[in-house]
């Protein structure tokens, strides 16, 4: 059943099919720069040690602070306004364009400090040259607003492409070459210079010699609560390569951040591309709690029939694929690679809800429900601490679950969306997805050479999950599918006049 979106049958459809359009591009552009970027971590992995992603792994933990106050709270509020303009877009820019060069002096005058607490000198360097990546976020962040608003995503596909490529070179160049840490630190350089580059040509926004307090006040009324938010769950994400950083060592922490590489790869790309969409969409019919809570039910049930089995799959094949791809030398990652999946499974229904309260401009729920889930994970943190880097790896599948109730909490009431409403939409895929998992994984126990055996336990897992969908009549199969003919036909359509 497609989500009723309009006020006629016709505008209901023109709708849908742009939602679902931008949803494609968005697809596209995740899959295309995460699947380049993923061919170019292989190559990477196999030329660098456990200890350089390591290393790069610590200093990216102070980039992604710095980050949220440059990107995050005022990108949110341009989407988020119902009616934005030139003056909106153009303050916003030199608001974020100052908070990037006050992080960067800090960050620059912090990189000796932070280099004795973990006892490597070469930090320093390296920390002073990955922040510039912070002037151009800033500028991006607010490209990328503009063309989330209009809904554009080809653009930002096309911006995106471009910077992987050349990006991914640099660091593979880099590498070949003996840069070690270095490669990967060029890799992001490049991609953050590539993007803006790109975007300032293509996307059709430029700054304005314009400026208003009243303007970024009435936006920081709205983002100061979501940059709040983001600051704690950016924190709270990087703490564990904190942790593991200073109590055990580099290695350890290349190898943790590697298993959580590919579970977090499907999550971006899948998970974040929905909510990359759907933001903008709820944002335009807020004032329609009804249509609302359509349009979140058909997120959630979308991305998780699409992740679940995912998710589930990769468990089953981890260490097939990481003997394969990244050889043996990273063999340590295949339990923590386990762990993540059953981690990031339930983001579906997180960030649904999530996104869903940025949009109707709750951000004050957001940023309760924020401030409740990262008390709970560093109470775990610090609990597992002295149980091992297993045990705290673990204890995430247990704070994933209850972030999961925690984050749908507020929507019963905004939206008379029920948690247990909102769980039972997406059980026939996550059981589908479950017993798909568990037989492919009894395909390890075959005594067959490594490359058929993950062939065969990939094909096996696509026919048999779309095949029990099929049989089984699963709404959000049936739903896809004709999305996917309608896109298909309008688009043949246009081609032909």
């Amino acid at each position: 059943m497609l989500i009723d979106l309009g006020c006629d049958k016709v505008n209901n459809s023109n709708i849908n099919t742009k939602v679902f359009s931008s949803l494609i591009w968005k697809f596209l552009e995740r899959i295309g720069t995460q699947g380049i970027q993923f061919f170019v971590s292989i190559l990477l992995a196999r030329f660098l040690l456990p200890s350089d992603y390591g290393v790069v792994s610590m200093i990216l933990v102070f980039i992604a602070v710095a980050n949220v106050f440059v990107q995050t709270g005022f990108n949110t509020s341009l989407i988020q306004k119902k009616n934005v303009d030139e003056l909106d877009f153009s303050s916003i820019f030199f608001v974020s364009f100052a908070i990037a060069s006050i992080s960067y002096i800090l960050l620059f005058v912090a990189a000796p400090f932070i280099a004795d607490f973990y006892n490597m000198p070469e930090i320093t360097k390296i920390l002073r040259v990955l922040a510039l990546t912070l002037f151009f976020g800033a500028i991006n962040s607010i490209q990328e607003a503009k063309i989330s608003k209009t809904l554009k995503f080809k653009k930002l596909f096309l911006s995106s492409i471009g910077a992987i490529i050349c990006s991914g070179s640099t660091g593979v160049i880099m590498a070949l070459n003996g840069y070690g840490a270095w490669a990967l630190v060029g890799q992001q350089l490049v991609n953050s210079i590539v993007t803006c580059v790109i975007l300032w040509f293509t996307s059709g926004w430029k700054p304005k010699l314009m400026f208003s307090f009243k303007r970024v006040k009435e936006l920081f009324s709205f983002g100061w609560k979501v940059l709040c938010s983001s600051l704690l769950d950016t924190i709270y994400l990087n703490l564990y390569n904190l942790v593991i950083g200073k109590i055990f060592d580099s290695k350890t922490l290349g190898v943790y951040n590697k298993g959580e590489q590919f579970p977090k790869l499907i999550k971006t790309n899948v998970d974040g591309a929905i909510a990359s969409v759907m933001l903008p969409v709820y944002a335009e019919k807020q004032e329609d709690k009804l249509k609302v809570k359509k349009m979140v039910k058909r997120s959630i049930t979308t991305s998780a029939f699409i992740m679940f089995p995912m998710m589930f799959g990769l468990a089953a094949v981890a260490e097939p694929i990481v003997v394969i791809l990244l050889t043996d030398k990273w063999l340590e990652c295949v339990p923590f690679m386990q762990i993540m999946c059953f981690v990031y499974v339930f983001y579906p229904i997180s960030t649904a809800n999530l996104q869903a309260l940025k949009a109707l401009g709750r951000s004050d729920l957001f940023l309760k429900a924020e401030i409740l889930k990262k008390i709970l994970g560093i109470i775990t943190l610090i609990i597992t601490i002295p149980f091992g880097v297993y045990a705290m790896a673990l204890a995430q599948i247990f704070v994933s679950i209850i972030s999961t109730y925690i984050n749908a909490r507020p929507n019963h009431k905004l939206l008379d969306y029920k948690y247990f409403e909102q769980v039972k939409d997406v059980i026939p895929s996550f059981f589908i997805s479950l017993l798909m998992g568990i037989i492919v994984y009894l395909f390890n126990f075959l005594s067959l050479n490594i490359y058929i055996k993950l062939f065969v336990e990939v094909l096996f897992g696509i026919l048999f999950y779309l095949g029990v969908s099929w049989l089984l009549k699963i709404e959000s199969f049936d739903y896809m599918l004709k999305m996917l003919k309608e896109f298909i036909s309008k688009k043949e359509k246009r081609e032909n006049m």
